[in-house]
């Protein structure tokens, strides 16, 4: 999955320091990055080519021990003399939803993260609550407001992805406006106020499909950034009736197809190819 970078070793500790020359630079631009790619190989620029042009950088995280450093990318457009070094070096602002099955995988990993973080600076600059001016705090990834004391954490949302099974068979769907993709999903949803995640994933089946579940067992989890989620993988058996009730606003597909049916995931990125390769691998 995205998360999976060994022998790569990522650390999110916060640090309150600058970057040195090798360390990597992230400039953010609405779903955009600025990048290099050449041959589906991806890398960022590194702060050694403008360590004179005065940035304004925040630490991020490492990995291995390359730390990475968040720049204001909001001018996309604007002719700076960091930018324009850049640009004539090879970088472009690229989106990064279309660079997942790019390499290092490493790299990828950085960068989506790295794009999370920068929204959530850029999304979070005033108070919610009295409208003040949010600061940065030198010991640890939060914003704080110095005239009511708000703190603002990171987004991190729990989201389900669940595999119903029903002796050789799982539950497959396609989301609205993607019926006709090659690739299934697996029946998804976000944990509301007030539930457990077990109870999210009956919840999220009941509205989608209209069956019941049992055996709620958990596989995995993954962070995902390009929607602020930390997904809970999950499979479970089927309840009752297998009758199918689509919720089509949500769900464009929504069958039961044998596992021997099941195309092989080339997707070695998400745990939703994960969980369904797994499936159709297993033999009971």
């Amino acid at each position: 999955m995205i998360q999976d970078i060994f022998p790569h070793q990522f650390d999110n500790s916060y640090r309150n320091i600058e970057p040195d020359e090798k360390s990597y630079l992230v400039f953010v631009h609405e779903q955009t990055v600025l990048l290099k790619n050449r041959e589906q190989e991806i890398t960022l620029p590194q702060f050694e080519r403008v360590h004179n042009c005065g940035l304004e950088t925040n630490y991020l995280f490492s990995i291995s021990g390359h730390r990475f450093f968040l720049v204001d990318g909001r001018s996309r457009e604007d002719d700076s003399s960091v930018l324009r070094t850049l640009l004539e070096d090879g970088y472009q602002f690229h989106n990064v939803s279309i660079l997942r099955e790019h390499s290092p995988k490493w790299m990828y990993f950085a960068i989506v993260t790295a794009y999370q973080l920068g929204n959530w600076y850029h999304n979070n600059r005033y108070c919610g609550k009295c409208g003040g001016f949010l600061e940065k705090s030198p010991y640890e990834r939060i914003l704080f407001c110095k005239d009511c004391n708000h703190i603002i954490y990171p987004k991190i949302q729990p989201v389900v992805i669940v595999g119903v099974t029903h002796h050789d068979r799982i539950l497959l769907t396609k989301y609205v406006g993607a019926q006709h993709s090659k690739r299934y999903a697996l029946i998804a949803g976000f944990a509301e106020i007030g539930e457990t995640i077990e109870e999210t994933v009956q919840r999220e089946v009941m509205e989608e499909v209209g069956v019941r579940v049992k055996n709620i067992r958990y596989y995995k989890s993954q962070p995902w950034a390009l929607s602020d989620t930390l997904l809970f993988g999950f499979f479970c058996e089927l309840d009752g009736s297998e009758e199918i009730t689509m919720d089509k606003n949500e769900l464009s597909v929504a069958e039961w197809v044998r596992r021997d049916d099941i195309l092989s995931e080339q997707d070695d990125i998400s745990l939703t190819s994960e969980m369904i390769d797994r499936f159709k691998k297993e033999r009971k």
